[in-house]
């Protein structure tokens, strides 16, 4: 699994820039991690700072867009 760290900024596969706050055990499974990552401008109608949570596994992974897999975030 791919190491992802606070402060790092990540570009997720539909335009939006976002930075690491904290990567945490998943109080429920503590054997998975989550990220917790804010938006570094305004996009969508959703103000510059949304934090938002993923878990790590679905942070790192692809996703299928037109019949090609791509990854959800992009280290920038």
């Amino acid at each position: 699994m791919a190491e992802v760290k606070l402060g790092e900024k990540y570009k997720h596969f539909k335009g939006g820039e976002y930075e690491i706050v904290c990567v945490a055990r998943d109080c429920e499974n503590p054997e998975n991690k989550i990220v917790i990552y804010k938006s570094l401008y305004e996009a969508k109608g959703f103000p510059e700072g949304t934090i938002w949570a993923r878990g790590l596994e679905d942070f790192c992974g692809f996703k299928e867009l037109n019949g090609e897999k791509i990854k959800r975030f992009v280290k920038i």
